[in-house]
């Protein structure tokens, strides 16, 4: 089994860089995130965590990559770019950015490999993954039995879901008294069970249901909140975290995370082979530094680490 570090720590805070675009780009002062290796990987800016490390591939570990990817030099990863801190883009538009990215380019260049970063709508990246458009699929994507009996993932860190709300939480909202509230949500997250099971579960108590939007970017669920559409959301913790810190007073977290769970990254079910060396380049960040490194950029490593990487491991209790 995985170790796994201060499950229940406080919320990290997080260092300052490019958040949302659109509706939000004029409460940000938006600056490129440094970044790793091969195609895919990301630009420096001042303001921003430095530079992946540089990473020398393993001979050994490039070995296990199965040859038809060790012919075409190069992975497609299949990611929801609106997820930041996690993966998102820069100020250029194009180019996917975030600590998901950067351990995983990191991994890559351990496998001797060039990263393609394709931005996708979160929900159909499993699929895509199982049709064979993308290699691999780096997405905040929580370990569960249901995603396993889908597609491999490999465990890398550790997050739990957190709420937040306006600033001075004005509805006096909490996870557990949300009855009739308006709540936002990205779709097809874990969170969406979590706030459908509440809801449902005010309607048994004889009060109103909780009155769930869900967007199909976390981007456009947060605006919801900021412009008063919404009294609340929820989503991983790191990532309404860095909500808060990008927008600058406007938002609060409300209490702390909870069932926190694995992340991880995901190949098609029967590439096993594509898998394990995916498993062996996250063990060797997490062994000789890199891992915990880049996690410190972003101020995410006192909590949530894993000290051992796995396929498919146990999520139970």
């Amino acid at each position: 089994m995985a170790v796994l570090k201060h499950l229940t720590a406080p919320a990290a805070r997080f260092g300052r860089a490019p958040y949302y675009a659109g509706a939000l780009a004029a409460l940000l002062a938006l600056s490129a995130c440094g970044g790793g290796g091969g195609e895919g990987g990301t630009g420096g800016g001042a303001a921003s965590p430095a530079s992946t490390p540089s990473v020398q591939a393993d001979p050994e570990l490039a070995d296990m990559v199965p040859q038809e990817i060790r012919d075409q030099g190069f992975v497609k990863i299949g990611t929801d770019s609106t997820y930041p801190p996690a993966e998102y883009l820069s100020p250029d538009g194009e180019t996917v950015v975030g600590f998901d990215v950067q351990l995983f380019n990191a991994v890559a260049a351990k496998l001797d490999l060039q990263t393609r970063w394709q931005s996708s709508a979160f929900g159909t990246i499993v699929e895509g993954v199982d049709t064979g458009k993308y290699d691999v699929g780096v997405s905040s994507f929580t370990i569960n039995e249901e995603r396993m009996q889908q597609v491999n993932m490999v465990s890398y860190y550790t997050v739990g879901t957190q709420w937040f709300t306006a600033e001075g939480n004005p509805e006096n909202v909490a996870p557990d008294d949300a009855c009739g509230k308006n709540v936002a949500v990205q779709a097809n997250t874990i969170q969406v069970p979590d706030i459908e099971a509440r809801s449902q579960e005010c309607v048994d108590n004889g009060e109103q249901q909780i009155n769930v939007s869900k967007y199909k970017g976390q981007n456009q669920a947060t605006e919801s909140i900021i412009s008063g559409r919404n009294d609340a959301g929820l989503a991983d913790m790191p990532v309404a975290v860095y909500a808060v810190e990008q927008t600058e007073g406007q938002l609060q977290t409300i209490g702390e995370q909870y069932e926190a769970a694995p992340y991880g990254a995901i190949t098609a079910k029967d590439a096993t082979e594509l898998a394990e060396a995916i498993r062996a380049g996250y063990q060797s960040i997490m062994d000789d530094g890199t891992y915990t490194e880049i996690l410190a950029e972003w101020e995410l490593d006192g909590q949530g680490t894993l000290d051992q990487a796995e396929v498919n491991p146990s999520v139970e209790g």
